[in-house]
C-alpha cells in the first residue's frame, strides 16, 4: 500500500512539475508584450491571432508562406486575421489595395500574388493604374475595382485599421496580436517559427 501511495505521489509531483514549467514556457515582457487594455477583435467567443503586416515588408513576404500554412492548423476556437499596416505613404496605398480586394471577395486568389510581384518582379504598385495592370491577370474587373477603391466601406476599413494599430502600440511589422491582449515581435521571439509557438501557447491560454 505505501509504495502505491509513493508512487501516486510521484506521478503527482510530476505532473505539478510539468504543468509549471509549460506554464512558464513563455513570459510576459521577455517573449511577448502583454497590452494595457484590450484591442477590439471581430470574434468575441473565439480567439483572434491578428498578423499586422505590409505588402511592402521582405519580412512579411518571408513570413506570408508560413502563415498561411500554420493558420490551417488553429483549433476550432481560434482564427487568423490580416490586418494592414497603415503607417503613410505607400504603407496606406497598399492597406487600401488590401481592404478592396477583401471588399470584392478577391483577396483569396490575389494576397500572395500581390507579395510576389513586389517582391520578385519588381513591382511597386503604389498607384491604382499599376494594381489594375497587375489583377487583370486574376480576373479583377477593373471598373469594379476602380469604384469599390473609393467606396465608404473600403474608408471605413481603414479607419479601423488605423485604430487597432494604435491599440496594438505596434511600431513594426509583421507583428502577430493574440486576442488583442498580447503582441508578439520577431525581435522578441528571435523567428518567425518561434513567433508562431508563442502564439499557439497564447492561444491555448485564452481558450474560451
Amino acid at each position: 500500500m505505501r509504495k502505491f501511495l509513493t508512487a501516486g505521489l510521484v506521478w503527482l509531483l510530476g505532473s505539478l512539475a510539468l504543468a509549471q514549467a509549460q506554464s512558464a514556457q513563455y513570459q510576459a515582457g521577455v517573449d511577448y508584450v502583454e497590452l494595457p487594455s484590450a484591442a477590439p477583435t471581430q470574434e468575441p467567443d473565439k480567439v483572434e491571432v491578428a498578423e499586422l503586416f505590409w505588402y511592402g515588408c521582405g519580412h512579411c513576404f518571408n513570413l506570408e508562406p508560413i502563415i498561411r500554412e500554420w493558420k490551417e492548423t488553429l483549433p476550432e476556437h481560434a482564427y487568423f486575421r490580416p490586418v494592414p499596416a497603415f503607417f503613410g505613404g505607400t504603407w496606406d496605398t497598399h492597406g487600401q489595395l488590401f481592404y478592396t480586394l477583401e471588399s470584392m471577395g478577391k483577396l483569396d486568389e490575389t494576397h500572395a500574388a500581390i507579395f510576389q510581384a513586389i517582391h520578385n518582379q519588381g513591382e511597386r504598385l503604389a498607384d491604382v493604374n499599376a494594381m489594375v495592370r497587375l489583377l487583370k491577370q486574376y480576373g479583377v474587373d477593373e471598373a469594379e475595382f476602380r469604384e469599390t477603391w473609393n467606396s465608404p466601406g473600403v474608408k471605413l476599413k481603414m479607419n479601423q485599421a488605423k485604430r487597432l494599430a494604435r491599440a496594438y502600440r505596434a511600431t513594426g511589422v509583421p507583428t502577430l496580436i493574440v486576442n488583442g491582449k498580447y503582441r508578439i515581435e520577431a525581435s522578441m521571439a528571435g523567428s518567425f517559427e518561434n513567433m508562431l509557438k508563442i502564439a499557439d501557447y497564447l492561444v491555448e491560454q485564452e481558450r474560451p
